[in-house]
């Protein structure tokens, strides 16, 4: 069973998985830690990842970014209309969703966000599996703290098209804050006063400060704040306008008429931004970067941080907002985890480190602490790894009501009730109760639409109750429904059913004693035998059968999401046709350059001198035939090509095949050969040393004895009788 986490972010992703020694960021096909977070759309197949910022300056009308901050959005959504400037693709409407027009295959395509975020989760799933070399289908999954309903159903949704199993869709600062404190072995107990610890995340698009108590085993965000436009690529942004100008005026170009050399520049800056992290002056160099103009212009630090400085002001908001929330103040708090690539900037990390008056905290990797937390946080809920104990108890970011039609038999009900309030624990359970004579419907909604992003729509779903009916006495039904707040951060209205009131006699608990008065030498207990325990009738509710429920969300309904994912499986067979179709070309070009360099040397001696020159023009036409109608050939049309030139090459290697088997036969009856007579040696060897150990035998005296030898007579015993 694999255990992977991703961190779905703006610019890149990056993916952990968990082994028997802790939690690893695993590479990419081209080894980098972290997964460019583009899907791009061609002539013959898809890019995705590093394949997709390739051909990003090239292709960019075809290249989508971006999608994880459009999923379950409108094209209407003011934060829509943000993400065009960043966007490169034509955005529009897709059957109510934010989408984007694509030329693919030749033709003109509409894909929603949430199924390019499944066409991303495809290569992410694709990735793990590679680097596990076992299936992958469990993972959780970071997203921003301030996303909605409809949005987090939205990552659902395309992690289910991609065929992914989201144990959990974590918060990205609650993914950090897991990281960070499953590991710490010195966290305060039950009894003490809790660590407290502020982890402010400053990624490319987006900037959350969450307040987080730490204990033993636990931890319990207490209040999250966050600026949902603020980060790397609005710095890039100021950057960009800023040289757009200088170029105008310097160079005589406007880099705003051209999307590519817009694009250009967006690259320089980005390094040159960089750069100022670690220096006070940085160069910008672009050749050609439009009608065949190289420019070059440097920038100083103190430039920088005035061009951003309406970013700088807002520094501290979140965190400003976070502590109030939570009822501290600076002092309060232990320590200020940072992370994010935005936070390596100078400017950033002062106006923070000043507000807190304390050093700021870099104990976390910067770039991968959200997929490390998720990563623990799958391995938690996997029964293949034993991980230390570890609860997270994270909150209601946006209250949530409920809302229903009033009966006509209770005419002075209410009909609307706040049911998760902000700060409430999450994943928390409600039990709602009704009376109802007849089947009724309720709505969920944001309670607070102000507070949503951009002018996100409140509504979350509509939850119609069936078999709702007066009991036998004409009676109101007591109708019960479980509503929960699950682990992903979704409202659902999970069950349903009815209960009846009976009435059932209960013992009456007795009076608790007295304490002993002084001068008491013991208690007298005056109960009598026969005094049987006081009862009295109380009514309880007792659960009597189910009510059908149905549910109308912002998810896609099945047949929807079972036709996109087809769709998917569709576009995987095209991209893995074309990548065996590329591989094949490949394979055809590197076999007439390997032929034509070896039918002149190893092979010579092995051809006929017909065989050559028919080899030589058969490898000549093909070779033509490759750089022109063959470029854009089926596979089919290559395996076949290979196999014209082997029908000719075919004997030649064979030949050629034979004499190097030959010779190593040869070769290789020499070392057995060779081997054997050592190994005889060894054994007469051996023999030699086992004979010289052996005792000597005693040679046969002569008959004659020396006089050395003679016994005196008076020396022979006599027998004995």
């Amino acid at each position: 069973m694999s255990v992977v986490g991703v961190d779905l972010g703006t610019l890149n992703s990056v993916i952990a998985v968990a082994r028997n020694r802790g939690v690893d960021v695993i590479t990419n096909e081209v080894s980098n830690r972290a997964t460019p977070s583009l899907v791009g759309f061609g002539p013959k197949s898809r890019y995705i990842g590093e394949a997709a910022k390739n051909q990003e300056i090239s292709n960019l009308k075809n290249t989508v970014s971006s999608f994880t901050r459009l999923a379950g959005r409108t094209i209407n959504d003011p934060d829509v209309q943000v993400e065009k400037d960043f966007v490169s693709a034509p955005l529009i409407d897709v059957n109510g969703q934010v989408g984007a027009e694509v030329t693919y295959l030749g033709k003109k395509e509409k894909f929603t966000a949430t199924q390019i975020l499944g066409m991303f989760l495809t290569r992410i799933k694709q990735t793990a599996t590679a680097e596990l070399k076992l299936p992958v289908s469990d993972v959780v999954l970071g997203c921003p703290t301030w996303f909605t309903d409809a949005q987090r159903r939205a990552i659902l949704d395309a992690s289910d098209i991609a065929g992914l199993k989201c144990l959990r869709l974590m918060n990205d600062t609650t993914a950090t804050a897991l990281g960070y404190g499953i590991t710490k072995l010195d966290l305060p107990g039950p009894e003490e006063k809790p660590r407290r610890v502020v982890f402010v995340d400053i990624g490319h698009s987006s900037y959350s400060a969450s307040v987080v108590e730490f204990r033993k085993g636990e931890l319990a965000v207490k209040s999250t704040a966050w600026d949902r436009h603020f980060g790397g690529r609005y710095i890039d942004k100021a950057l960009t306008e800023h040289f757009g100008k200088e170029f105008k005026e310097k160079f005589k170009i406007d880099i705003f008429e051209n999307p590519k050399a817009r694009f250009r520049v967006l690259a320089g800056v980005e390094k040159l931004k960089k750069i100022l992290s670690a220096n006070s002056v940085a160069p910008l160099n672009i050749e050609s970067v439009m009608n065949d103009v190289d420019v070059r212009s440097t920038l100083k630090r103190e430039e920088l941080e005035e061009l951003i400085k309406p970013l700088l002001d807002r520094a501290t908001g979140p965190i400003e907002q976070a502590l109030a929330e939570a009822k501290l103040k600076p002092e309060d708090i232990d320590a200020i985890e940072m992370v994010g690539g935005c936070t390596r900037v100078p400017s950033l990390k002062t106006a923070i480190q000043d507000y807190f008056g304390k050093p700021l905290s870099f104990t976390l990797n910067q770039d991968e602490a959200v997929a490390r937390g998720a990563a623990f946080s799958c391995a938690i809920l996997s029964p293949v790894f034993r991980v230390r104990d570890f609860s997270v108890h994270d909150m209601v970011n946006y209250p949530i009501e409920f809302t229903w039609e009033k009966s006509d038999d209770i005419p002075d009900e209410d009909t609307s009730l706040t049911v998760f309030n902000k700060g409430n624990v999450m994943p928390s359970t409600k039990i709602l109760t009704f009376y109802r004579k007849h089947p009724f419907d309720l709505e969920a909604k944001y309670a607070k639409p102000e507070q949503l992003p951009g002018k996100t729509n409140p509504w979350i779903g509509r939850f119609s109750v069936k078999g709702v009916k007066e009991d036998s006495k004409g009676d109101f039904m007591i109708c019960k429904l479980k509503a929960r707040l699950n682990v992903h951060g979704v409202l659902n209205v999970e069950s349903g059913y009815y209960v009846e009131e009976t009435e059932v006699e209960e013992p009456i608990p007795e009076p608790a004693k007295d304490e002993k008065k002084d001068g008491d030498a013991m208690e007298v207990d005056s109960k009598k035998e026969d005094d049987k325990p006081k009862t009295r009738k109380v009514k309880k509710q007792q659960r009597k059968g189910d009510l059908p429920l149905s549910a109308g969300t912002a998810a896609l309904d099945q047949a929807t999401k079972d036709a996109a994912t087809e769709k998917e499986n569709q576009m995987i067979m095209e991209d893995k046709l074309v990548a065996d179709t590329e591989n094949q070309k490949n394979e055809l070009e590197s076999f007439i350059y390997e032929l034509k360099d070896k039918i002149l040397g190893v092979y010579a001696e092995f051809a006929s001198d017909d065989e050559k020159s028919r080899l030589s023009a058969k490898l000549e036409i093909i070779e033509d035939w490759l750089y022109d109608d063959g470029e854009d050939a089926s596979k089919a049309q290559y395996v076949s090509k290979v196999e014209e030139i082997r029908s000719i090459a075919g004997p030649i290697i064979q030949r050629h095949n034979d004499k190097i088997e030959e010779e190593r036969q040869v070769v290789l009856k020499k070392h057995q050969e060779a081997a054997a007579a050592k190994q005889a040696e060894i054994e007469r060897k051996k023999r030699e040393e086992e004979a010289k150990k052996q005792p000597e035998e005693p040679e046969a005296k002569d008959a004659e004895m020396t006089d050395a030898e003679t016994t005196k007579p008076d020396e022979i015993e006599e027998p004995s009788a």
